[in-house]
């Protein structure tokens, strides 16, 4: 690393600790700032500020932080170099002394075996404290936080309206060499090899992909849409999941893209005329209980909630999440899940569909939002997602009916996803009174 690296890097460090802006935000505000940093500059100072930010835990621990003693920057970057990128005392870099030195020798005998659990998994206590809460082992969370040290993949989405994949596939690899397998679940992914500057390249210009993880293609194979139907995306944000609704409605029916956001829904205007899409009708909206939402109860055939949550699911992309979230903002995330889930639900029509989904991987946004939103709405079933996929030919494990993707059995973010089907009360208890009898007479025999 050089000397202008380093500096750099030291730099954005010292805003990004303060974990009171997105670290991708400081990063990009630090390269404005910063003309004189060229595009390998670029490339070594946010792989390294992003991999420290990974192991941040490790880091503090190794460098001796402690509620009483906070590590300076400079002390986490020398822990960085000397364990995770694993450099000896001469490759250091010219910036420490004979000082630091001696004190990454003392870290290099340091066994993170012995380390708190928080330390091993690399992830706060907030976080070992919710996932022990929830009833995970030790060693399921070792093996989540290790996974979350792994930068995650390209992943893009074909859009279907005006490619197939095979033909994107060698339009990559014709105009800029680049190498793609498709995705092992998704039918419109493609795996990308390395980080190529995909927008860049005349198939996004022109609207041909989307860069998209490969579980958040999962969640329309789910939504089960249709030509022609009534859907809507309740929280659309920048509008990925929208375009990929579209694209499967074959750009028929009608699609509502509903979001609190002005500037999100601002940023789905230049995708949406890149898709070629015609039936998306984006909606700004005060709330979750805004009079547009009223004028539409009972009328949709699918409603898909990608609801705000703590994103922890997403810790390879945006690792400082796990330190800007907490207990506490994750408790206030779970009464606007539940605010949400009841008023997108007031949407779907009698026979329709409703998708619950998070980028999360904490029970307390995922299941028991769902449990508890069944348990006072008996016109709403739960659907087996395991059967959803196997209809639509996908091979995927899944422990039970929910989809809850995992990197490291997926290679996907942590998405979750829970389906949920309107049906008459009437015919909910007939269904209940049928499981039970049949729940009797297995016992009888």
């Amino acid at each position: 690393m050089t000397p202008k690296q380093l500096s750099a890097t030291l730099d954005i460090l010292n805003s990004a600790l303060g974990f009171n802006a997105p670290a991708d935000a400081v990063v990009s505000r630090h390269f404005r700032e910063n003309k004189d940093l060229g595009h390998k500059d670029r490339a070594v100072i946010a792989e390294t500020v992003f991999s420290m930010l990974r192991h941040l835990p490790q880091l503090e621990w190794l460098a001796g932080s402690s509620e009483a003693r906070l590590a300076s920057t400079r002390e986490l970057l020398l822990a960085y170099f000397t364990r995770i990128k694993h450099l000896n005392v001469r490759e250091l870099p010219a910036v420490f002394t004979d000082e630091d030195k001696e004190r990454a020798g003392a870290m290099k005998g340091m066994a993170l075996r012995d380390a708190p659990l928080n330390v091993r998994a690399a992830i706060p206590q907030w976080l070992v404290d919710a996932m022990l809460a929830e009833g995970q082992t030790e060693e399921q969370i070792l093996a989540m936080g290790l996974a979350m040290l792994q930068p995650a993949p390209l992943d893009v989405r074909v859009n279907s309206i005006k490619a197939k994949r095979e033909a994107v596939a060698a339009e990559l690899k014709a105009a800029g060499d680049i190498n793609t397998t498709p995705t092992p679940y998704s039918p419109w992914g493609l795996r990308v090899e390395g980080k190529p500057a995909i927008n860049k390249y005349k198939c996004f210009i022109e609207g041909r992909v989307e860069v998209q993880d490969e579980g958040s293609q999962l969640l329309g194979l789910l939504s089960g849409v249709k030509r022609g139907q009534m859907v809507t995306d309740f929280c659309a944000g920048a509008g990925g999941k929208t375009l990929l609704l579209g694209a499967m409605m074959q750009n028929t029916g009608r699609l509502y893209a509903f979001d609190v956001s002005e500037k999100r829904l601002a940023n789905l205007k230049p995708r949406l005329a890149r898709s070629g899409l015609s039936n998306v009708n984006p909606q700004l909206i005060a709330s979750e209980t805004d009079q547009k939402i009223k004028r539409l109860a009972g009328k949709m055939d699918v409603v898909l909630v990608d609801s705000p949550c703590s994103g922890m699911g997403t810790l390879r992309r945006n690792p400082d999440l796990k330190m800007r979230q907490s207990a506490s903002s994750v408790a206030e995330l779970n009464e606007k899940q539940r605010a949400i889930l009841k008023s997108a639900a007031r949407l779907v029509k009698n026979g329709g569909r409703l998708v619950y989904a998070t980028c999360s991987f904490l029970h307390s946004e995922n299941q028991a939002i769902v449990r508890e939103f069944l348990a006072t709405h008996p016109d709403f079933q739960l659907l087996d997602a395991r059967e959803l996929l196997a209809k639509e030919r996908v091979e995927i494990a899944l422990s039970d009916e929910f989809l809850q993707l995992t990197p490291q059995q997926h290679q996907t973010d942590a998405f979750f996803a829970a389906v949920l089907q309107r049906v008459s009360v009437e015919k909910a208890k007939a269904q209940e009174e049928s499981a039970m009898l049949s729940a009797e007479d297995e016992v009888a025999e």
